[in-house]
């Protein structure tokens, strides 16, 4: 009996050592977190953090976890709410998205059911370095008592901290091939000019966008051959002279132009004509097929409204290059010119 009390108190003391080593050593809060700079812009790497679901393609616990299985909850996945429960032989908790800042910050609640019961936060912080981010991902929260004790002498950033570097790794690998793969838009350089005035020989009408190569092609032949008969000579590449682009009703009003000499006026008798001033203009030169100008017209409207520009007056599109010559489309020249103030 005097030896069953021995070990209690030897035990009872080794127990109270432990508590005190705990209060008096043990750490009331933890944090361990990682870092990695990532060769893709934030709003690439920003998705692969502020869904659940993406998490699952490169988070490290189902390679220590085989057996696991995840199912959504909660708001839609992406939004503050959304829940991720999982489960497999060795745990089971979730994780809730706590609050998003598009393309700056994530926090998320992670929650353990088992082993044993605890609540921490998860951080996921962007910081924008032009064509790359750098991410740091932590994990932080209050210690309890048995924690505190566990602190004295386990590490938990030497447990945690090297999961959290296998997955960013692999998140980095993901959002760098992202990046690769998708297509760059093309970068065009806009110049300022002086435009001379401009005659154009054509007839002005309302074309549906399907019917644009038709009447193209109907119009620049019948106003080669109107020119030609008034012996006067083309000043320039033919044209698409446009006054205005309807996206709700699919149409252009416009002209099929052929440019001629103001000079020349006088001998255009009985043909439709228009006079295009003289003044500011900008200009893209466009390389690549017609189907691809769109993206020039979008990089004109965005340079116009972060220098205060508007249009004043026609947008010309002068097709440089003549198809019948050169086959090859991508190495065709589209002159883009916005009349501006």
């Amino acid at each position: 009996m005097r030896a069953l009390k021995t070990i209690l108190i030897i035990v009872a003391s080794l127990l109270a050592l432990l508590l005190l080593l705990g209060l008096l050593v043990g750490k009331p809060r933890f944090r361990v977190e990682r870092s990695v700079v990532i060769k893709a812009p934030v709003a690439v790497v920003y998705p692969h953090i502020s869904s659940l679901g993406a998490m699952e393609q490169w988070a490290p616990w189902k390679e220590d976890e085989p057996d696991m299985v995840s199912t959504l909850s909660g708001a839609p996945d992406g939004q503050v709410g959304a829940v991720s429960h999982w489960k497999s032989s060795r745990s089971e908790g979730e994780q809730e998205i706590a609050a998003l800042l598009l393309n700056e910050q994530v926090r998320t609640k992670v929650r353990f059911i088992s082993p044993w019961k605890s609540e921490s936060e998860g951080t996921f912080d962007l910081v924008a370095m032009g064509d790359s981010t750098r991410l740091t991902w932590g994990l932080q929260g209050e210690n309890g008592l048995f924690a505190r004790v566990m602190g004295v002498f386990m590490s938990m950033d030497a447990m945690v901290g090297p999961m959290y570097e296998r997955g960013l790794a692999k998140l980095g690998a993901l959002a760098e091939k992202q990046h690769a793969e998708t297509p760059k838009a093309p970068v065009y350089n806009i110049t300022a000019i002086e435009r001379p005035a401009m005659l154009y020989v054509g007839r002005r009408a309302i074309v549906k966008w399907a019917d644009l190569k038709a009447f193209y092609g109907r119009n620049f032949g019948e106003g080669m051959a109107a020119i030609a008969k008034a012996g006067v000579a083309p000043a320039a590449a033919p044209s698409g002279v446009f006054f205005a682009w309807n996206e709700q009703d699919q149409t252009a009003d416009m002209i099929a132009a052929i440019p001629v000499a103001p000079g020349d006026k006088r001998k255009l008798k009985g043909l439709e004509v228009f006079e295009a001033p003289a003044g500011k203009a900008l200009l893209i030169d466009h390389v690549g097929p017609y189907s691809g100008t769109g993206k020039a017209h979008e990089a004109m409207d965005a340079y116009m409204k972060t220098n205060n520009l508007t249009q004043d007056g026609v947008m010309v599109e002068e097709y440089i290059t003549d198809p019948g010559q050169e086959p090859d489309s991508m190495k065709w020249h589209t002159n883009i010119i916005y009349m501006v103030k």
